[in-house]
């Protein structure tokens, strides 16, 4: 990840967490006025964790196709490490409602 990369991510967050934390005094009471905060922790639960399939399965699947490529035997057996790290999805996902 490049320095730039990490100033813009950076930055994304904070604007985020200031525009949810942008708010009246009068709302500052009421229980509703957290519900853009949780609607932004529920988007990051599901969003991170399908960043981070991503990356990982795209390393995992040029790596699976040199492997099937030298030993198309091994195919099926392989396969169940490209789908590994499908479970960051579901935990994701299972962070999602459990907010």
């Amino acid at each position: 990840m490049t320095k730039y990369n990490k100033i813009v991510l950076a930055s994304l967050v904070f604007a985020l967490a200031s525009s949810g934390l942008a708010q009246e005094a009068a709302e500052a009471a009421s229980n509703s006025s957290q519900e853009g905060l949780i609607a932004v922790g529920k988007g990051l639960a599901l969003g991170l964790g399908a960043v981070g399939t991503g990356l990982a399965q795209a390393r995992i699947g040029s790596s699976l196709v040199g492997a099937v490529a030298e030993d198309p035997s091994k195919a099926g057996s392989l396969l169940l490490y490209f789908l590994i790290p499908e479970t960051l999805v579901i935990f994701g996902f299972l962070a999602l409602f459990l907010i």
